[in-house]
C-alpha cells in the first residue's frame, strides 16, 4: 500500500475529525450570534437613552425659553398698563390731562402709538387680554374686593388691572371687583363682625 491510498478507517477518522471541527464552529457561531445580539440591544438601549436624552433636554430647553419669555413679557405687561395710565390721563378730565393733550397732541398720539404697537407685538406672541365680562372664575380672575349689588352674586362688576395669557396659561390674573350680596341695615352689623373675626 502506498501512502496516496486511504483506507476507510483514515477516512472515518478525517471525517470525525471534521465533525468535530463543525461542532466547534457552529459552537463559536453560536457565541459570536449571542454576542452580537447582546451588543445589538446595547445599542438599540444606547440609541433610545440618548433619544429620551435629547427629547428631555429639548423640554428642559423650552421651559427656560417660556420662563425667561414670561418674565419679559411680564414687565412688557406692566409698561403695557403705563402707557394706558398715560392715554387715560391726557384723555381724562381734570388733572393737567386736558391741559397737556390740548397743547401737544402729538405726545398724545405717540404715546397712543406705542401703546399700540407694543400690544400689536404681544398680541402676535400669542398674548391674549383675559375676558372679565360675566361671572369671576379663581382660575384667571382675582378678586380684589367685592361690592354689595342688585347683579348677580359673582359678577365681576370692574376691572382694577387688565389680565393676560399666553394660550391656556395665566400670565397676570384679571384683577376685578366683584358683586356680594345686598346687605340689609341688620346684618350689616353682623357682617362688619364677621369680618373683623
Amino acid at each position: 500500500m502506498s501512502d496516496s491510498e486511504t483506507t476507510p478507517s483514515d477516512i472515518e477518522a478525517r471525517v470525525s475529525e471534521l465533525e468535530l471541527e463543525l461542532a466547534a464552529h457552529a459552537e463559536r457561531t453560536e457565541t459570536l450570534e449571542a454576542e452580537r445580539d447582546e451588543y445589538l440591544e446595547d445599542l438599540k438601549r444606547l440609541a433610545a437613552e440618548f433619544d429620551n436624552f435629547r427629547k428631555r433636554a429639548a423640554r428642559e430647553r423650552d421651559a427656560i425659553v417660556q420662563r425667561a419669555n414670561a418674565r419679559l413679557i411680564g414687565e412688557c405687561l406692566d409698561i403695557l398698563d403705563d402707557l394706558e395710565r398715560a392715554i387715560a390721563a391726557a384723555e381724562g378730565p381734570g388733572g393737567g390731562g386736558q391741559e397737556a393733550s390740548s397743547s401737544d397732541p402729538t405726545v398724545l398720539e405717540g404715546v397712543a402709538l406705542v401703546e399700540k404697537r407694543l400690544r400689536g407685538l404681544l398680541e402676535r406672541e400669542g398674548i391674549s387680554e383675559i375676558d372679565t365680562s360675566g361671572a369671576f372664575d379663581p382660575h384667571i380672575h382675582e378678586a380684589l374686593l367685592t361690592q354689595p349689588s342688585e347683579d348677580p352674586e359673582g359678577t365681576i362688576l370692574g376691572v382694577m388691572q387688565k389680565g393676560y395669557a399666553l394660550g391656556d396659561h395665566v400670565l397676570r390674573p384679571a384683577r376685578v371687583a366683584v358683586a356680594g350680596p345686598l346687605e340689609s341695615s341688620g346684618d350689616a352689623a353682623t357682617d362688619a363682625a364677621s369680618v373683623t373675626e
